[in-house]
């Protein structure tokens, strides 16, 4: 007998990134920041104590979202805790749209998202991006055409990093007729002259929700912890029915917000991190690779173009298995308009010259 529902039976599931049980590779191909936690988190976790396990944790983990109301000046009302931001996606799928109704992406997008929408049973309008990554000027209309509940919009985008100016995310909102979620999930990497800031959207629009995660920016990948950031009106159905009871636990919350609180010496990694990607984008550029300009911890990287579309997908391919041989993992996507591409996590400075030196050495010989 096979139990699963029809759709899930159907579906295909979401494929992660390698996560090597070995500790030598270099790995850049999920995101990570390649920087510690702040000492605070540290002083945190060493303080724990095993007692404190033995009662549920605050169910809304306040604490925390005190800490981000006060960081992004808004009030609790305007914060929702979750366990990861694949959570928060998941919720606004089972609170905004019905089985059988349509959810909208940009395509190619961050490849979770139609398999949320499986699980749900709703079905996926993509629209595709422009050549130069940007949204079409008609996405929402196409969005509403369709009868779109929900849209998920990155930003910076993934894979590509190309940033959407908050002008355009406004219009976006004014348009839409159903929930922007506006997947904030690089942010922090965003370079501070750009004054990217869309926090004001959630007080213009009640159909706008932002999702941070700390993850990224604040070196917590393993601890699974983001939040949403909308009008308390857009958070409530999710904080109060949809939310499982206790969806973030003790040791999470502490942590979380003992990283909020020391943003400040969390904002050091992203410099260095924006520092180390303009020095990548260089020196992949004077390999010959073609660099999309990148706000995100990545950078989505052309190979040198051969002689046709097919040996560029190839060489791809090639250097992808070639670096992972040699310990060293970046991320290389099998789908349209991006197998040419490698898309590569920002390391530190001695990873980066190794890949660099790799890549140097793989493309001499391929020449020869």
């Amino acid at each position: 007998m096979n139990y699963e529902r029809s759709n899930i039976r159907r579906m295909e599931g979401y494929t992660w990134g390698e996560q090597p049980a070995q500790k030598q590779v270099i790995k850049l191909n999920t995101n990570e920041n390649p920087y510690p936690a702040t000492e605070a988190v540290a002083a945190v976790l060493r303080d724990l104590k095993v007692e404190d396990l033995r009662r549920y944790p605050q169910p809304f983990a306040n604490g925390f979202r005190d800490a981000a109301a006060q960081l992004h000046g808004v009030s609790r009302d305007n914060i929702m805790a979750t366990n990861g931001g694949d959570e928060l996606l998941r919720l606004a799928i089972t609170t905004f749209v019905d089985a059988g109704q349509i959810l909208g992406m940009a395509e190619p997008s961050y490849s979770l998202y139609p398999v949320l929408a499986a699980v749900q049973g709703c079905q996926v309008a993509r629209i595709p991006l422009k050549d130069d990554w940007s949204l079409p000027q008609d996405f929402a209309a196409r969005l509403n055409a369709e009868g779109a509940r929900l849209a998920f919009v990155v930003n910076p985008h993934a894979p590509s990093g190309k940033l959407m100016p908050v002008s355009q995310l406004r219009q976006l909102a004014g348009e839409f007729k159903g929930v922007l979620v506006i997947d904030e999930a690089y942010a922090n990497f965003v370079d501070p002259a750009l004054e990217y800031n869309a926090v004001p959207l959630i007080k213009e629009f009640d159909n706008v929700m932002l999702l941070r995660t700390l993850s990224k920016g604040y070196s917590l990948a393993g601890l699974r912890f983001a939040y949403g950031i909308a009008s308390a009106t857009l958070l409530e159905p999710m904080l109060y029915k949809t939310r499982d009871s206790y969806n973030t636990d003790f040791l999470s919350q502490q942590l979380a917000q003992a990283a909020i609180e020391s943003c400040d010496q969390a904002a050091r990694s992203w410099e260095l991190v924006r520092s180390e990607r303009a020095r990548l984008t260089q020196e992949l550029g004077q390999l010959g690779f073609s660099v999309m300009p990148s706000q995100s911890n990545f950078v989505l990287a052309s190979v040198p173009t051969q002689h046709s579309a097919a040996e560029n997908d190839a060489l791809a391919r090639s250097l992808y298995q070639q670096l992972k041989d040699d310990g060293i993992l970046v991320r290389y996507f099998d789908q349209s308009r991006l197998r040419d591409k490698l898309r590569i996590t920002v390391g530190t400075e001695m990873e980066n010259t190794q890949l660099l030196t790799c890549l140097a050495r793989y493309l001499n010989a391929n020449k020869a």
